[in-house]
């Protein structure tokens, strides 16, 4: 089911009609997880076992893993919870891809192995929701939390329809104590929540698939070499999509959250405006960042034995942070890219630490440059299908397109473009040091009414196709 669609008014209208009825508290959660699997469902509904697998396995691993005393034990029961996890997502996810390089393995050693069909469909937001219960089993192991006391918040911390197929990611600690006790949105939370959700939506269905997709599909369809104008335009214009169709989902779930008396975690802090890479990975999915951060990169080690060690452990986190996002090698890429970005920002701060000019505005200018440039560079390996169309818009980013390029996009839509991305990172800018929460507050109330009046009528009249979200297919 899609935030961006009718059939999703209707289902959030009867969710919220239920939500504030006079139920007692228990009853209304149970409508909350029948609600999230009926939204889940809605996509594919036999994939509903596997959030039961996941729910009944960490249930009863944590509840073993929290009163045993012997370690081994325990290195046991969460070795079965990470199995289960990672096998299934493997097994959904990663199945075909291991299959095709053990073929191509296969090849180059002189062995024509022909393997089976895999015919598999993969479950909308599995990497989402297995990393969000991983993250439980690996809190209670590590004594940083008590298992849940009731499996039915647990099971609604699971499935939390709002956030389920594509985040945030939230902590155990972050939502179960919520379900504990009952939760009611005031008055000023629900109208937070429903200008949230349309702002949400307006970044995913006017900004994001009405004025960015179309030029970045057509860019990175090209069969042949694009333009260097060509080809900036386009990958300017996907990172702006990804932007707005992620950030969009995010505030969306969020809102809606909010509206039934919840509070979910930000996930985006206006990336566009970051000064360094590492700066950007504190605004940019946050919650996949600090997991990855907390629950990969500090048990390698983190930055506690040696530079040589750290390097190793940034890279080992972003590849695996790649690789989190698709069963393909340009997301490796695209991993490792901000993997060396990271290690070689690490290296260049300790070597340059107290020269006056790295205190300059001036610098700072030329770093956030810096980080905007390069990061829409990996973008290109990570929209891109393929290490071909990824080669030549590269190629032809660089200046190194033959001189018969393609033009593919129209005036209109560079116009669209060059305007849509201008005020996109100036309001990134403009926001950096700030929120929408401290914008709002100092906001006459009229003239709120009046930009959620304009967004909602913009979303109303674009021709959209109902697309999903990008981050679904993760």
């Amino acid at each position: 089911m899609l935030f961006n669609s009718l059939t999703f008014v209707v289902f959030f209208a009867i969710v919220l009609a239920l939500h504030y009825s006079p139920f007692p508290w228990r009853a209304k959660k149970i409508n909350l997880l029948l609600a999230s699997y009926l939204f889940y469902a809605a996509w594919n509904p036999p994939f509903v076992v596997l959030l039961w697998i996941s729910t009944l396995v960490d249930w009863f691993v944590a509840k073993k893993m929290f009163v045993e005393q012997r370690n081994a034990r325990r290195r046991m029961l969460l070795t079965l919870s990470i199995l289960v996890n990672l096998g299934i997502l493997g097994f959904f996810k990663y199945g075909n891809f291991l299959l095709e390089n053990w073929i191509g393995l296969m090849a180059l050693v002189g062995v024509e192995w022909q393997a089976p069909g895999w015919d598999i469909v993969l479950p909308v937001g599995i990497s989402f929701y297995t990393f969000q219960t991983m993250a439980y089993s690996l809190d209670v192991y590590l004594r940083r939390a008590e298992p849940a006391k009731s499996f039915l918040d647990f099971a609604l911390f699971v499935t939390f329809f709002p956030q389920l197929v594509a985040g945030p990611i939230v902590r155990p600690t972050h939502l179960i104590p919520q379900f504990a006790v009952p939760h009611l949105a005031t008055l000023k939370q629900l109208g937070w929540g429903l200008g949230l959700m349309v702002l949400g939506i307006f970044q995913k269905v006017v900004i994001a698939d009405g004025l960015l997709a179309p030029a970045a599909e057509e860019v990175f369809g090209a069969r042949e070499h694009v333009s260097f104008w060509d080809a900036w335009l386009g990958t300017l214009a996907f990172s702006g999509q990804i932007f707005c169709d992620f950030a969009g989902y995010s505030t969306t779930a969020i809102g809606v959250a909010m509206t039934l008396g919840f509070s979910l975690p930000d996930n985006f802090r206006f990336p566009y405006a970051a000064i360094g890479f590492s700066d950007f990975w504190r605004r940019w999915h946050i919650s996949l960042s600090t997991w990855l951060r907390d629950y990969l990169y500090i048990p390698l080690g983190g930055n506690r034995q040696g530079p040589g060690r750290t390097y190793v452990n940034l890279m080992v986190t972003m590849l695996l942070g790649g690789l989190w996002h698709g069963a393909s090698w340009t997301f490796v890429v695209w991993g490792g890219l901000h993997g060396l970005y990271l290690a070689v920002e690490r290296f260049l701060r300790a070597r340059f630490r107290g020269v006056a000019f790295a205190q300059t505005w001036l610098y700072r200018v030329w770093l956030a440059l810096v980080t905007y440039l390069l990061v829409n560079v990996t973008w290109v390996f990570f929209r891109a299908q393929d290490f071909g169309t990824a080669w030549r818009m590269i190629t032809s980013m660089f200046g190194f397109a033959p001189a018969d390029a393609g033009t593919p996009l129209p005036t209109l839509w560079i116009i669209q473009v060059a305007v849509t991305i201008t005020a996109l990172v100036g309001i990134h800018w403009r926001m950096r040091d700030t929120s929408i929460e401290a914008v709002v507050s100092r906001t006459p109330s009229w003239l709120l009414g009046v930009a959620l009046a304009i967004m909602l009528f913009f979303i109303i009249i674009t021709q959209g196709s109902g697309n999903a979200f990008i981050y679904f297919q993760f």
